[in-house]
């Protein structure tokens, strides 16, 4: 991969991650389109490492709720900030199952399959168009509402299906507040990512002889710089913006990836 490809794909991953569009059904596109021919693995390991950095970024973005949580914890007792934490912890339990699981076939679907990347948008595109019609409410995000949506992040780690589309959308169709539904979506993705990059490091299987260091740190660099400056402005436009927008740019894009696959 050369560096200007993988400056591209980090733009792409910092400017979709906050969309509920999949940043990880972009990345798979653009790098068919730019004709990188990785192995499964290796390919999964510059999606992680674009993710990480968006994650960073997140925590940057957030950082205020953060230190609230944090010092919420401190206190060692039953608040909010506590109750919020745990919701977190519950909503990662099934990602994390089927991650460990099923970490082989998971990686096999990060190879370039645009046409399964097309389909799998047109899911996409199916939920935030129906989340589109649910009403907004003033409710705050439940413990079974936390595990429900975190079987749709768990869904969502096949590319195409976007990780903060599916979570909204499942969390705003169980009636939880738009903005809220928001800030648990964005917050729940954080430790998920890093407990992946710690279980990739301890394993020994993150890197190898053969990575191109200087590729990803311009990845990680791009996606980063990029999600710092992408992240207000996105998640303002996912709040105050129609979700059938998004729909139907998932919908067009789905059908144009799978039309291209059989071209």
């Amino acid at each position: 991969m050369e560096a200007w490809e993988a400056i591209l794909l980090g733009i792409i991953q910092g400017l979709t991650e906050f969309l509920p569009v999949s940043s990880s059904g972009h990345l798979e596109l653009g790098k068919a389109i730019l004709g990188d021919n990785s192995v499964p693995e290796e390919s999964l390991l510059f999606t992680v490492v674009l993710h990480f950095a968006t994650a960073l970024s997140t925590i940057v973005i957030f950082r205020k709720d953060i230190i609230e949580i944090l010092s919420g914890l401190l206190k060692f007792k039953w608040n909010e900030e506590t109750q919020f934490v745990t919701k977190i912890a519950v909503s990662m339990i099934p990602a994390a199952i089927i991650g460990i699981l099923f970490e082989e076939q998971l990686e096999s679907f990060f190879g370039g399959s645009i046409a399964f990347v097309g389909a799998m948008l047109i899911i996409t595109a199916l939920l935030l168009w129906l989340a589109d019609r649910a009403k907004n409410t003033g409710k705050k995000v439940s413990f079974a509402h936390a595990f429900i949506i975190g079987i749709s992040q768990a869904i969502a780690m096949l590319p195409g299906i976007s990780r903060s589309g599916a979570t909204i959308s499942t969390s705003v169709l169980l009636g939880n507040d738009k903005s809220k539904a928001a800030r648990f979506s964005f917050l729940m993705v954080v430790p998920l990512i890093f407990g992946k990059i710690a279980k990739d490091v301890l394993g020994g299987e993150l890197f190898s002889e053969s990575t191109n260091y200087t590729t990803l740190g311009l990845g990680f660099a791009a996606a980063f710089i990029a999600g710092l400056f992408a992240c207000t402005w996105m998640i303002a436009l996912v709040k105050k913006s129609k979700l059938s927008w998004f729909s139907i740019y998932c919908l067009l894009v789905g059908v144009i990836a799978i039309i291209v696959s059989f071209v």
